[in-house]
């Protein structure tokens, strides 16, 4: 589901946030990146669900265990708890109800993580101030007309549906062009944002 030119939060936060040896699913795998560096550098087993078909053969080729599937028609062939992580990057924008699948990645895994682009940072905001126009940026790199994104949200945006849902905000990590900064600033001047979610039960 990841176009080519799509750019990802950094791949680096999100191994950090997953323990060794854990199970994993990764939502919209693209080509398996992901999940070949879990198994190289984490020693997880993955499993990854993806659309497209040409993604789909190279994880294949890769050695990785992949399914064709639609975000969009839930998790419902998944067992509640079935993984110790169910991973999200750079995918919830384009999916037409991210509070549905986010409750499905809550039930399905023990963990979950969530990477998007923060729609709230400054140049976004910028450009529609004073341009009038729909923001293009390394992070969001369509014209309106083509892109896939359709619920763009702000940080603010998504804590406030962890909420709304019940759901328990473990880390949340917010960079810069790949940089870390501190949360005080982050949705002003984060480019991408990383949260790792649990149900807020499992957090008491």
């Amino acid at each position: 589901m990841i176009p080519e030119n799509r750019p990802h939060v950094a791949y680096d936060e999100i191994i950090k946030l997953v323990e060794p040896q854990s199970t994993v699913l990764d939502l919209g795998c693209g080509d398996g990146e992901l999940l070949q560096r879990l198994w190289q550098e984490r020693g997880c087993r993955g499993r990854g669900v993806e659309i497209d078909e040409g993604h789909i053969r190279t994880c294949i080729g890769k050695g990785i265990s992949v399914f064709q599937g639609d975000l969009d028609q839930g998790l419902a062939d998944h067992e509640t708890h079935a993984y110790e992580y169910v991973i999200l990057n750079q995918t919830l924008q384009m999916v037409h109800r991210p509070d549905r699948l986010l409750r499905e990645m809550i039930r399905v895994g023990r963990n979950v993580i969530i990477g998007f682009p923060n729609f709230g940072y400054y140049l976004n905001r910028l450009q529609l101030l004073f341009r009038g126009r729909m923001p293009v940026t390394g992070t969001l790199p369509y014209q309106w007309y083509e892109t896939p994104n359709i619920h763009l949200c702000t940080l603010r945006d998504f804590r406030n549906l962890c909420a709304d849902l019940n759901i328990h905000v473990k880390t949340e990590a917010a960079s810069h062009k790949g940089k870390p900064i501190s949360p005080v600033a982050a949705n002003l001047f984060a480019t991408e944002v990383c949260f790792l979610l649990v149900d807020s039960l499992k957090s008491i």
